[in-house]
C-alpha cells in the first residue's frame, strides 16, 4: 500500500552540506519527493511538533536545537513508506545507528542525529498537518 511520511532534514546536517547526501540516499531507496521547502522553526512550531516529548529530559534540548535554524522538510510517499524511511534512517542514536543508515553514517549525536521520520501512519498525518497544512494531511 502506498504510504505518505514526513522526512526533516536537521539543522546539524543542513549547515555541513549534507542536504544533496541526503536526498539522494532517499530517492535511490524509491521514494517519490511529494513536496518538500526549506523553512526555520520558530520555537512555537517546534514545541507543537515535538508535543509528545514535553517534560521528558531532552525535551528542552531539541526545541531549541530545532528553533531558528534552517531544515528540509519532505512529504515522501512510497510502498510501505514508514517502515522503509525508520529503516534507511537508523536508530535515533546515531552510536547505535548502523553502519549505511543515515544517523548511522551522518548524525553527530543527540539531538543532532541529521534527521527525522515520522514513527507511524498516524503520526505522519499530524506531522504534515503542522508543517505543511490539513490539505496535505489528507493525503495521508
Amino acid at each position: 500500500m502506498i504510504e505518505r511520511t514526513l522526512a526533516i532534514i536537521k539543522p546539524d546536517a543542513v549547515e555541513r552540506g549534507f542536504i544533496g547526501n541526503i536526498i539522494s540516499r532517499i530517492e535511490r531507496k524509491g521514494f517519490r519527493i511529494v513536496k518538500m521547502k526549506s523553512m526555520v522553526f520558530s520555537r512555537e512550531c517546534a514545541e507543537r511538533f515535538y508535543e509528545e516529548h514535553k517534560g521528558k529530559p531532552f525535551y528542552e534540548g531539541l526545541i531549541n536545537f530545532m528553533s531558528g535554524r534552517q531544515v528540509i522538510v519532505m512529504i515522501l510517499e512510497r510502498e510501505n513508506a514508514v517502515k522503509i524511511l525508520r529503516k534507511l534512517v537508523g536508530s535515533t542514536d546515531p552510536a547505535e545507528a548502523a553502519p549505511g543508515t543515515i544517523r548511522g553514517d551522518i548524525g553527530l549525536g543527540l539531538p543532532a542525529n541529521s534527521i527525522h521520520a515520522s514513527d507511524s501512519v498516524h503520526s505522519a498525518s499530524r506531522e504534515i498537518s503542522i508543517l505543511f497544512g490539513e490539505e496535505e494531511a489528507k493525503h495521508t
